[in-house]
């Protein structure tokens, strides 16, 4: 009882004192020349002027009260005991051979990130290796499942892609660590994030609005529309764009969801882009239900997802990793398992991988 009252602590004090760690982190930035950096985001389609923020289409609908708030972690508090969130989930860990010749493959590192190489380029997704999901190094969301390698072990990166700025995908040691190693890699982010990763010490930096492509190494990257929200701190909120992901090769494409809860535009995105070869949608952080559906889908959307993107195949993301919500960290892949025999999909086009797990056959 008491590392569950003290995981709530925590988790409530992280939320608290989230505006005073992220005026530090973030608004001090965002301070700089900020009338001529709201001239430019307005510029975004996607940028509603009057309420200067990001919106989707649908508008904003996770924008919670503090008695939402509250509700959520006193429920928080009185979930069952889960077995998993004190030992964690198997991990693969990676051979250094595995990792110097990672060659036309994908690997699930663990939550939202995923390192894929297709025609001699690597790609690596919302890269996360620290221990906390969280504004400090010591208290919130914990990892509770460890990575299948370090990022001193990364093979050379050749784009590093950000879906959005949450804490859980946005990791400040992992981009400051990864730009110390790799200086070379490119990140490309939606838009208003490259100030943020430029002072963290990133050297090559694109941001980009939804639909923008841009060409690297024969690959097309391009952000897509996805139903969030953004926020590090009390005073950003929607302040920067959040994003899905599609690259394109000649003969391959890779589907990065990100985050976001269910809406068409999925079945958008397979229209004007085309059907993925590979996706990676997430699974996880989805109860209680009222309270998740507008950010995060569940396993029965994320077949919807998989059947909107007429995706070949997909790989299961953000579950496992760390303990976001009230759902047990073995539910999602059980329910992926019935959602996929409801809908007559094999389990082997839409794989659950353990953490540092590779893709079992070629991608080609």
């Amino acid at each position: 009882m008491f590392s569950r009252r003290n995981f709530l602590v925590k988790s409530i004090s992280s939320l608290l004192y989230l505006p005073f760690s992220g005026c530090a982190k973030a608004v001090g930035l965002s301070s700089i020349n900020h009338e001529q950096r709201v001239n430019k985001l307005s510029d975004s389609p996607n940028f509603n002027k009057s309420t200067k923020r990001f919106q989707h289409p649908s508008g904003d609908l996770h924008d919670k009260s503090f008695s939402n708030l509250f509700d959520f972690f006193a429920e928080y508090f009185r979930r069952p005991r889960d077995k998993w969130e004190s030992i964690g989930f198997p991990v693969r860990k990676s051979r250094k051979s595995e990792l110097e010749n990672f060659n036309k493959n994908v690997v699930w590192v663990g939550h939202a990130s995923i390192m894929i190489n297709h025609s001699n380029l690597t790609i690596l997704t919302d890269p996360h290796f620290f221990g906390y999901a969280s504004p400090f190094s010591f208290m919130g969301p914990k990892r509770i499942t460890t990575v299948p390698f370090t990022i001193p072990e990364l093979p050379p990166l050749d784009v590093v892609i950000i879906s959005h700025n949450h804490f859980d995908h946005l990791d400040e040691q992992s981009i400051r660590q990864i730009a110390v190693h790799q200086p070379q890699v490119k990140f490309l982010v939606p838009l208003g994030l490259k100030k943020l990763l430029l002072e963290w010490g990133a050297n090559d930096v694109i941001e980009l609005d939804w639909w923008q492509s841009i060409k690297i190494k024969g690959a097309t990257f391009q952000p897509t529309p996805v139903q969030h929200w953004s926020k590090r701190s009390a005073f950003d909120r929607n302040k920067t764009l959040w994003a899905g992901w599609m690259t394109q090769w000649q003969d391959f494409s890779f589907y990065f969801a990100g985050d976001s809860g269910y809406s068409n535009d999925f079945k958008e995105v397979s229209e004007r882009l085309g059907n993925p070869d590979l996706a990676a949608i997430p699974i996880g952080a989805y109860e209680p239900r009222e309270f998740m559906k507008s950010a995060h889908i569940n396993p029965e959307e994320a077949v919807m997802v998989f059947n909107d993107l007429g995706a070949k195949r997909a790989i299961a993301i953000h579950w496992g990793t760390f303990k976001l919500t009230l759902e047990k960290m073995d539910e999602p892949p059980h329910r992926l398992k019935s959602a996929l025999e409801s809908a007559g999909i094999s389990k082997d086009r839409f794989r659950v991988l353990q953490h540092g797990e590779f893709w079992p056959e070629s991608l080609s």
